[in-house]
């Protein structure tokens, strides 16, 4: 590919069709100020966004799993009380040991 022969053929061409009216006077200047003006991006107030909706969201599921739990009638399986399951847990090692002797 030539590229000297189509530089040429691209000048020629932008020289013979010239720039039309319909772009207003200095319209990259303002278009290029309003860039400038954008204001930066907070990456803070965007974690902080993202961390209250996820806060929501856990109390949300914090206050179902309660009401679930206090709501749903007691089964077959909670026979005794959490002691008595606390104790025979603590005591479990204890009744081994004294089987073994």
């Amino acid at each position: 590919m030539n590229l000297a022969g189509l530089e040429q053929k691209l000048i020629a061409a932008a020289r013979a069709n010239p720039p039309g009216d319909s772009v207003p006077y200095a319209f990259e200047n303002r278009i290029m100020a309003r860039l400038a003006d954008r204001p930066a991006v907070d990456l803070t107030a965007l974690w902080a966004r993202a961390l209250w909706r996820a806060a929501a969201s856990c109390v949300a599921l914090a206050v179902l799993l309660g009401a679930w739990f206090f709501l749903s009638p007691p089964g077959a399986s909670q026979s005794t009380s959490l002691t008595q399951q606390f104790e025979n847990t603590m005591l479990a090692a204890a009744d081994q040991e004294a089987d073994t002797y």
